[in-house]
């Protein structure tokens, strides 16, 4: 067993809640732009909302709830994509006095029903009137539910006017914020079920204070009030989006909130924020266009030998010396012809950016960081209140998610598991207790991934206890490892790794369907059908290649011997992965149990 912890840098306030950092906005930095919103007449341009404009607009919805009979305590659900009017009223919930339970607005009616019905929600804010009929058609299902009010049709005026018109005073509001303390649950977050039902994670503001507060804390150069902002466009209903609003404000620094991530590169050189927040997917992906858009310009080769250079200059700078003066110059050249547009691309002014929701793998830890784009790798669940580890801004190690969040323990069990032990935790599942005395004991929580920490306390984590599949042969195979390597080509969309209980390691593999295309324009295939693309002898070696980088990283036992293209990629529709873009291997090892069976035969 061994375990690291590093100290807090920050104080969690014994009798505050999360509203009270709006009030500090409004008091110490009246003016500051602490948000910034889509004008509704251009969408090209952003509007700043003051830290005292913000504070009011919060104020009056949270008047709304009250006079519409939301008691201290109530559950009140938002199912809306990632948009300002989110972060409003979820502050404005709080405000009340109530507790925020989010629903992807992907969600099915199944879902939806669930979830509104075991969080007991008396109310629940939908973004659009698709959602509103949507949840009008549960009722029957939903007997504490009483109203449902609609962002686009104008809930944040309807609740304003509302408290207006009964009275509610300043005063009600701060009975609810007195009675709102530390230990007080601000949140059940629903995990994305990637087994069973969903359980909800009771997350109180002890545990926010206690993961924003030392995040900003200890990236502190990354936070500065007045300097930083950050471009929010993970769904702000995962905990890593909430993660990151509630770190916004607590610094505070301006934050844009998005929800089509299809125009990502036009919203970051609108809004150039200072941080860029993302899963590996988004990195991957601008790493695969840039290089495509280099292939088509007659450019590829250039861009492989920048690629090359970067990633050179980063291992080189964990070397005694650092880079020679060859590759310094090299690295200079580049900068001026290919990374200083790659910069532009994420905005222009970002230097670092934060990544987690799985593993980013050392080679685009390296590219980014030597295009002068650090990416700091970090880990967590929603159990954690996201991150509970992280690379700190001036000591990363790429190929780690960092050391354990300040404050924080972080204990690898005999058998390999993580254990987690902090104010960041949550106090345990909603209505569930058999489940939460399975995963929390004595204040340690069981986080079922294993791991190991090195001798400076950075964790890596390499796989799940319930995903290790054991081969005929008794070999114990980590899927995470070798699906990272493989998922890194841009022909790759997806891989899961098959073969418990059989002869020799498989691999079930889904192509990027935005990078085919191109692929097959640039090798003259255009023409080729589907079906006869996916066959296509130089597809397959293609594939195979990206499939050979990823047996490279593990053992002969542990290497996939044969791997089978799937026709499409697995989506959130099709049921295959979760909002968070967790692979339901369950599911797809159910739907697929012919395509696995034939990697046998």
């Amino acid at each position: 067993m061994r375990e690291f912890s590093l100290p807090a840098l920050y104080e969690v306030p014994a009798d505050g809640n999360l509203t009270d950092l709006v009030r500090r906005n409004a008091a110490r930095y009246p003016d500051l732009a602490v948000m910034a919103r889509k004008d509704p007449r251009d969408p090209a341009r952003w509007v700043d909302v003051s830290a005292t404009e913000f504070l009011a607009e919060v104020e009056a919805a949270a008047k709304g709830l009250v006079a519409a009979g939301v008691a201290a305590g109530d559950r009140v659900a938002l199912m809306s994509r990632t948009r300002y009017e989110w972060t409003l009223l979820d502050f404005a919930i709080w405000c009340a006095g109530a507790v925020t339970v989010p629903v992807y607005e992907t969600s099915s009616p199944e879902q939806t029903a669930w979830i509104l019905g075991d969080s007991g929600a008396v109310a629940v804010l939908v973004e659009s009137p698709e959602h509103a009929k949507a949840v009008e058609a549960l009722r029957d299902r939903l007997p504490e539910l009483r109203d449902v009010w609609t962002i686009d049709d104008g809930a944040v005026g309807e609740l304003t006017e509302r408290g207006t018109a009964a009275g509610v005073t300043e005063g009600a509001l701060a009975e609810r914020g007195a009675a709102t303390r530390a230990d007080s649950p601000a949140t059940i977050v629903y995990t994305s079920g990637t087994t069973g039902r969903p359980k909800g994670c009771v997350l109180t503001h002890r545990a926010f204070f206690a993961e924003c507060g030392n995040i900003v804390e200890r990236l502190k150069p990354l936070f500065r009030p007045g300097e930083g902002s950050v471009l929010l466009f993970l769904p702000t209903a995962h905990v890593f989006g909430r993660m990151v609003q509630n770190a916004a404000v607590m610094a505070p620094i301006r934050l844009g909130l998005v929800s089509d991530i299809k125009t990502l590169t036009d919203e970051l050189a609108s809004f150039r924020p200072t941080i860029v927040l993302g899963v590996p997917r988004v990195f991957e992906k601008v790493y695969n266009s840039a290089r495509a858009k280099a292939e088509a310009d007659g450019k590829g080769k250039i861009f492989d030998k920048a690629a090359a250079t970067a990633i050179a200059y980063s291992e080189a700078l964990e070397a005694p010396g650092g880079p020679s003066l060859g590759l310094r110059l090299k690295h200079k050249v580049f900068d001026r012809l290919v990374y200083a547009k790659l910069r532009a691309v994420l905005g222009g002014r970002a230097t670092h950016a934060i990544s987690g929701g799985a593993p980013l793998g050392a080679r685009l830890g390296h590219f980014y960081r030597g295009i002068g784009f650090t990416v700091l790798e970090g880990y967590g669940l929603t159990e954690s209140c996201a991150a509970t580890a992280f690379n700190p801004w001036d000591r990363q190690k790429i190929g780690t998610v960092g050391q354990p969040l300040p404050g924080s323990v972080v204990r690898i069990a005999d058998d390999g598991e993580v254990m987690l032990h902090g104010d960041h935790l949550f106090s345990g599942y909603w209505n569930n207790e058999s489940a939460t005395a399975e995963v929390l004991s004595e204040g340690w929580f069981h986080t079922g991934d294993i791991g190991t920490l090195d001798e400076d306390g950075y964790l890596s984590i390499t796989g799940r206890k319930k995903e290790i599949l054991v081969t005929a042969g008794g070999k114990n195979v980590a899927p995470a490892v070798i699906e990272d390597r493989i998922r890194a080509h841009a022909l790759v969309a997806e891989c899961m790794v098959v073969g418990d209980g059989r002869p020799y390691v498989a691999a079930l593999v889904t192509l990027d369907e935005e990078f085919l295309p191109r692929w097959a324009e640039e090798h003259g295939k255009s023409g080729l059908g589907h079906q006869d693309l996916l066959a296509d002898p130089e597809l397959l070696a293609a594939v195979q290649q990206a499939v050979d980088d990823g047996n490279a990283a593990v053992s002969r036992a542990e290497s996939i011997r044969r791997f089978r293209i799937l026709p499409a990629q697995f989506t959130e529709e099709s049921g295959h992965i979760t909002p968070s873009l967790k692979l339901k291997r369950n599911v797809v090892a159910k739907d697929f149990a012919h395509e696995i069976e034939a990697l046998y035969t």
